[in-house]
């Protein structure tokens, strides 16, 4: 059985986004886009939550056709385009064409996930991986951290009943500022 990973840009002080859904904070250049690229070429499906899969959906799917994205963009797109995506939303009504929606408990659908697709899985989402880290069902947190305190915002982590004890697995540090932190239940 593969991992679950959650993987998510943050700021140095937690947040994934700002309170107005911004990420114009972020500073993804060719060499941390290229090594998204490489996280998102090792999972056998993504599993969104229905904002990031708005946020998704409403650019990778016509990527590909934009003459002016830069190459690891195109890249991404063609990689974005050919994953299996699972959505877990109750509001949506359909999604695109290499998307499913799906409704329900977390728990049960990540068991018959788990079956469909052997290998690595990621969720994506705050809100959708907080269901899933509340549970213990999340095996690996990749933080990219951004050298900015934005103050306010959506955190990376759900409230938590009780710690979450955690070794660190890796790190990279980027040209740009950004760090890769990875860890692993302890």
């Amino acid at each position: 059985m593969g991992k679950l990973t959650y993987l998510m840009n943050v700021s140095l002080d937690g947040f994934i986004e700002t309170p107005d859904r911004g990420l114009d904070w972020t500073v993804v250049d060719e060499e941390l886009h290229g090594w998204f690229n490489e996280q998102s070429r090792r999972v056998d499906a993504s599993l969104y939550g229905r904002r990031l899969y708005e946020v998704m959906a409403s650019h990778w799917p016509t990527a590909e056709d934009d003459p002016s994205i830069t190459g690891v963009e195109r890249e991404f797109a063609q990689i974005w385009n050919s994953k299996p995506i699972v959505v877990f939303s109750t509001s949506l009504d359909s999604v695109v064409d290499n998307a499913r929606l799906v409704k329900g408990d977390v728990e049960p659908i990540l068991a018959e996930l788990r079956k469909e697709f052997p290998g690595d899985l990621e969720v994506g989402g705050p809100n959708l991986a907080g269901q899933f880290i509340q549970r213990g069902l999340v095996d690996e947190f990749h933080l990219v951290i951004h050298p900015v305190a934005i103050g306010a915002g959506t955190p990376y982590w759900p409230v938590l009943d009780a710690p979450i004890r955690l070794r660190q697995t890796g790190t990279r540090t980027f040209e740009s500022g950004a760090r890769s932190v990875s860890f692993e239940r302890a």
